[in-house]
């Protein structure tokens, strides 16, 4: 990053705005494609979002990639494993939305890193910090005030939670870029998101047949709407250090939780407010940490001496850059 002019990070932190804010705002986008059911608007998002990166990917020219997933068995079934998890993580959202439920699809995103680092210890044997251990307690203690506020387990917010904790493990393990994860990931779920669309139109029950040509568009751009945020993304993540966009991801949860409360006016009862409190108090731990590590770790770097490279006897060293 070192390297990167100031007209750069300006770039990458105005696509990092970009992105996160299209995600914390997509509330607003899902109620406007009812009459469609959840898993109707699920298989359209699934079947645009693979035309829109094919077209993305023929501008860039970039297929090297998909011939190389084909030849390696192990990837294509993590890449497979991806594409459940994710299917499930986008239809509960959906479903949660459109059913009322954005304050608690909010929390989900909120504890996500929560259970990033709770499945890395348990998965993974990483070994945790004082701090991050006192945040995952509090986390699960907010999760404890939250299931006695509702008289049951927030169980919205543990699907998103879990389910896109472990994409990001398997994407993790998968290591292929933004673009052509997606591609390969709605690549397989086109074939049954196609034929439950025209299963639907077969019965005529298709809402993007019956509703219209401005209903049948607003459904056609779910592949926009899923794809245009991940490209803003990818063009910040190459321009701005990973420590800032661990802090722009907490804007997403934080406009669909205003969202919910001034927007679609959804209750806040006391328990609910102390249990984001807590929340919110884990997320404050773990931001100071990792600040707190990353400013050690650079100051480290700035202080330490160089290293002096090896020269032959007879010749003069050259002088240190």
């Amino acid at each position: 990053m070192a390297d990167i002019s100031k007209g750069e990070r300006r770039a990458g932190l105005l696509n990092g705005f970009a992105a996160y804010g299209m995600w914390g705002l997509v509330p607003l986008f899902w109620p406007l494609l009812k009459p469609a059911g959840s898993v109707e608007i699920l298989a359209h998002r699934m079947v645009w979002s693979l035309l829109f990166v094919v077209v993305a990917l023929l501008f860039v020219r970039r297929w090297a990639w998909a011939g190389e997933l084909l030849r390696q068995p192990r990837r294509l079934a993590l890449v497979t494993v991806a594409a459940t998890v994710i299917t499930v993580n986008w239809g509960v959202y959906i479903w949660a939305v459109n059913a009322g439920h954005v304050v608690e699809a909010s929390l989900g995103y909120f504890i996500n890193p929560l259970v990033t680092i709770a499945m890395g210890v348990l998965l993974l044997k990483e070994r945790l910090r004082t701090v991050q251990w006192a945040a995952v307690g509090v986390g699960f203690a907010a999760v404890v005030v939250l299931a006695v506020g509702y008289g049951q387990p927030p169980w919205i917010s543990l699907v998103l939670a879990f389910s896109f904790a472990t994409y990001g493990l398997v994407k993790k393990k998968v290591n292929l870029g933004g673009i052509e994860s997606l591609a390969a990931e709605t690549a397989i779920q086109f074939l049954p998101a196609l034929g439950y669309l025209l299963w639907l139109a077969g019965h005529g029950e298709s809402s993007f047949v019956n509703d219209g040509a401005g209903h049948a568009a607003l459904l056609a751009s779910t592949g926009i709407v899923t794809a245009l945020p991940l490209v803003c993304f990818g063009a910040a993540a190459i321009r701005v250090p990973l420590s800032t966009l661990g802090l722009l991801q907490y804007l997403a949860p934080v406009f669909q939780f205003l969202l919910g409360i001034l927007y679609f006016h959804e209750a806040m009862p006391t328990a609910r407010w102390a249990g984001f409190a807590l929340v919110w108090l884990a997320l404050a731990l773990l931001t100071w940490d990792a600040l707190r590590t990353a400013h050690r770790a650079a100051r480290a770097l700035a202080t330490a001496p160089l290293p002096r490279p090896a020269t032959p006897a007879a010749e003069t060293p050259a002088s240190p850059v």
